[in-house]
């Protein structure tokens, strides 16, 4: 790997453009001052792999659902039926999400960790605080894999012209609008909303942002903020969460859908790509996939190997095993989900640190970024910016 150092923009300057959450709790600073570099090569093969791995994952989801592995896949049945009728219409669009990889670096082939598909975050990073890095170390800012703004900005557009059904809007087109919504109290989040509701905004979209607990939910007649009506609504909220902690509201949304009042974004659906259990499901339908790890419900035998849950986040609740027991392990709040093991692969490594690639993807690939950190990223990974030479 060819890593270099270059100099950080301090932290007034992150603030100046938006990110407040650049000092971690142990006080050293979230954004790294090291650049990766990248070949050509190495950046159209990481593209490849996100348009790749999210055809199959359209063809997993189908298999879940033909075949009802909704259990299987840790699915909350009060999730059901929104994601099934999510599914069966293309207006509920996908708007982006988030591949983890492995690999892809020095002639080290890439393999699938994790889909981020629902909720991910590191956009801001991504799309925004690593070219302004390069800009401000007097480098190339547009020799990156990141396009991110427009391509999510296009698939706004995408989604507005998809079709006619979208029940009581007919052919509306002009005025459409988008409330963005997230939780309060979180800076890293409400950046990431609106981000994306700049996004819209690019599209032609009107847009507001509102904290979720402002928005209100009528199963007759939509999503209200303020005494406005909103044709659709982003929630940066993970779909488990909302059936778990919130349930009766989980069951108003499936009647919304039902309804045609309101477009959910990202859809129902994507829970079923941000399950990790989904890897199974993968593994199944394409077995020794070159992008693919060995994945299964039990542990595998004979094999160094992951085991993590099927909606944990942030590293939480990781082990990695082998034959002689618990490697090395991240305790976390997510223990009552169930398990998936996952075939060990190492993460690109420099100088005893560990380097994981992170693809966003909107309609297809569309940016690269990487953390740093230990075998198991957690919430004291830094972002490390790269640069295409």
């Amino acid at each position: 790997m060819k890593i270099f150092e270059v100099t950080p923009l301090d932290k007034g300057a992150l603030e100046a453009i938006g990110l407040e959450w650049h000092t971690d709790s142990d006080n050293t600073s979230y954004i790294s001052n090291e650049v990766i570099e990248v070949s050509q090569s190495e950046a159209d093969a990481f593209y490849e792999a996100g348009n790749t791995l999210y055809d199959m994952f359209v063809e997993a989801g189908e298999y879940v659902i033909k075949n009802n592995l909704f259990f299987e896949l840790d699915i909350p049945t009060s999730l059901v039926e929104s994601i099934k009728s999510s599914w069966e219409n293309e207006v509920h669009w996908h708007i982006y999400g988030r591949f983890d990889f492995a690999g892809g670096l020095d002639g080290v082939p890439i393999k699938l960790l994790e889909f981020n598909a629902d909720t991910p975050t590191l956009l801001y990073e991504s799309a925004l605080i690593q070219w302004a890095i390069l800009k401000h170390n007097k480098m190339n800012e547009n020799a990156q894999f990141n396009n991110i703004f427009e391509a999510i900005s296009d698939n706004f557009k995408r989604m507005i012209t998809l079709g006619e059904d979208i029940g009581r809007f007919g052919e509306m087109y002009e005025g459409w609008g988008v409330l963005f919504s997230s939780i309060r109290g979180n800076s890293e989040e409400e950046r990431t909303t609106k981000f994306l509701m700049e996004c819209a905004k690019n599209a032609g979209l009107v847009s507001e942002f509102c904290y979720i607990d402002e928005v209100e939910f009528s199963e007759s007649e939509g999503v209200f903020y303020q005494n406005n009506q909103y044709e659709f609504l982003f929630k940066l909220l993970p779909w488990e969460i909302i059936s778990i902690d919130e349930p009766e509201l989980a069951l108003i949304i499936n009647k919304m859908i039902e309804n045609k009042n309101t477009i959910f974004l990202n859809p129902p659906y994507t829970a079923l790509f941000q399950s990790k259990r989904i890897l199974k499901i993968l593994w199944d339908l394409f077995p020794n996939h070159p992008l693919l790890l060995e994945s299964s419900y039990e542990p595998l035998k004979n094999k160094k190997q992951v085991k993590k849950v099927s909606f944990g986040r942030e590293g939480a609740n990781i082990e990695i095993l082998d034959s002689s027991g618990i490697l090395e392990s991240k305790g976390g709040e997510y223990g009552n989900y169930k398990s998936i093991y996952q075939e060990f692969y190492p993460l690109n490594s420099h100088n005893g640190s560990f380097y994981q690639p992170n693809v966003f993807f909107a309609y297809e690939s569309c940016g690269l970024g990487f953390r740093k950190g230990g075998n198991i990223m957690d919430n004291f990974a830094k972002f490390v910016s790269h640069i295409i030479k």
